[in-house]
């Protein structure tokens, strides 16, 4: 194992390349381990962070401020998750293995006989994130993507939380060494100018990023300016729009109100999926009420102090916008860790108009316990404010449970512009919490994310870590296991035979 290096300090520009060249070393190894083998090592580091989660909450709890059962409840998330790769790789599908045997009587001429799968990328860089210490962090669903699709993973740790990535680190290695993978298959950088300098690197195939838009963007930059570009899922920003129909707010306009506050205010608005920006059919009294029920929240610690910072600049922006009044003014409260606790901040925009005519401003990502308000009327361009939001990872729309004919179709337009614009459309619910299955999509056009076709939650996200391969005409003892007709590893796989493609003689 390893040394860890204290992680307020770069790891020094040998030691990255070592490690690097650790990495690159393993990446064969690691993965041609049979898809079976890695699920046992899946689990094994699943039990070891399962065995060791008192400590990890502890120094997490001292670190980020988060209480004791939301970071509970996050190492068993991150447990779950590993576990849930695990059964990816036993069922095996995710290879998407095509055979297409030679058939002579092809439409086009003979076809050659030609086998298709998925193969690993190579080595990883992850950078991790700052709101989810163990979640999006060290052992995360980057991590475990990565490691499952068979890719050694090299993780720069978030200054946010540095003892809990350092013993969490401790734990996987150690995992992953007594099931016998390669040296080189997990380890650990810290600093930023550790994770450029690995991220320049060729021997990085690939690199997954959450955080926030400009650390995102300029990453994302560096990975397309290399002499050889590689792929970077980063998850940016996302203002997360949500829309209350007037049906909607007649019938349970309490029950809304209660649940926006609880939505854009749950972990001090410090989730990539706070729903920013809500928009009201004029003639209510609902932005009343959510303001009520706000400033009963209590204050809550933001996560860094640097966050408090980017906050409170935000804020700032946001109040000197013309027309846009301050529904509820948050408080702040400093405590001994020098990183503040605040309370919500409500600001209201006016009109729809309004909103739209000072964009810049107010449908961009504020990363803490804030949200704007905008009113609408049935004649106004909701379907504009969303293509002026851009990317967002969901829209919310909270409808009546029995909407009327005019309702549905003053819905299908906005709602095929919300399958557009975002990766997840909610109804009747709240967008934070996302749920990790393998029909879940995080992501959404940027600058939600750099990557619209992916995933970072749930089980597809393993298809960011492989790219296809096709041998054509390959000797049965020159293929891969997984490829060879006796089909020695038991992988499920589609096999078209001669006659079951498309035929010249119909």
């Amino acid at each position: 194992m390893s040394t860890v290096d204290q992680l307020d300090q770069d790891t020094p520009a040998a030691e990255v390349d070592r490690r690097l060249d650790a990495a690159g070393a393993a990446a064969p190894e690691w993965g041609r381990w049979a898809p079976r083998s890695r699920a046992e090592a899946l689990d094994a580091v699943a039990d070891a962070l399962d065995a060791g989660a008192t400590d990890l909450v502890a120094a997490a709890m001292t670190e980020t401020g988060l209480p004791e059962a939301r970071l509970t409840g996050e190492v068993k998330r991150t447990t779950v998750q590993l576990r849930m790769f695990a059964g990816v790789l036993r069922d095996g599908s995710y290879l998407r293995i095509v055979i297409d045997r030679s058939d002579p009587g092809f439409a086009l001429g003979t076809k050659p006989d030609l086998r298709r799968w998925l193969v690993p990328l190579g080595p990883v860089l992850v950078f991790a994130a700052s709101n989810f210490p163990f979640a999006f962090s060290v052992a995360g669903g980057d991590t475990a993507a990565a490691l499952a699709a068979g890719c050694p993973v090299l993780l720069k740790a978030h200054p946010g939380h540095p003892g809990t990535s350092r013993l969490t680190a401790d734990i996987v290695r150690s995992a992953l060494r007594h099931t016998g993978a390669p040296e080189g298959t997990f380890d650990l950088i810290t600093g930023q100018e550790a994770g450029v300098r690995a991220l320049r690197d060729p021997r990085v195939t690939a690199a997954a990023f959450t955080g926030s838009v400009a650390g995102g963007r300029a990453l994302f930059d560096i990975a397309s300016s290399r002499k050889s570009p590689i792929p970077f899922y980063g998850e940016l920003g996302s203002v997360n729009p949500a829309v209350v129909t007037a049906e909607a707010a007649h019938e349970r306009g309490q029950q809304i109100a209660e649940g926006f506050v609880a939505s854009f205010t749950l972990g001090a608005g410090q989730f990539c999926t706070k729903p920013g920006v809500l928009l009201l059919p004029r003639g209510t009294d609902l932005s009343e009420h959510v303001a009520e029920l706000a400033d009963g929240v209590p204050p809550a610690r933001m996560l860094t102090a640097g966050i408090a910072q980017r906050y409170r600049e935000r804020l700032g922006e946001l109040v000197n916008v013309p027309g846009v009044k301050v529904l509820l003014n948050g408080r702040e409260h400093a405590d001994q860790s020098g990183v503040p606790a605040v309370s919500p901040t409500l600001f209201h925009a006016g009109s729809v108009h309004n909103l739209h005519e000072h964009r810049e401003v107010l449908l961009e990502e504020n990363f803490g316990p804030s949200a704007v308000i905008a009113e609408y009327t049935v004649d106004d361009d909701l379907a504009g404010i969303l293509e002026a939001v851009g990317g967002s990872l969901t829209v919310t729309v909270q409808t009546s449970s029995r909407p009327e004919e005019s309702e549905r179709a003053r819905l299908s337009e906005l709602l095929q512009l919300a399958a557009r614009c975002s990766g997840r459309v909610v109804f009747n619910e709240w967008p934070t919490g996302v749920a990790v299955t393998a029909a879940q999509h995080h992501g959404g056009p940027y600058p939600a994310t750099t990557a619209v076709l992916h995933t970072s939650v749930g089980t597809a996200a393993i298809e960011r870590f492989l790219r296809p391969v096709t041998y054509q005409n390959a000797p049965d003892a020159l293929l891969p296991r997984a490829l060879q007709d006796a089909n020695p590893l038991g992988l499920p796989r589609t096999v078209n035979e001669p006659g079951d493609s498309f035929r010249a003689d119909p």
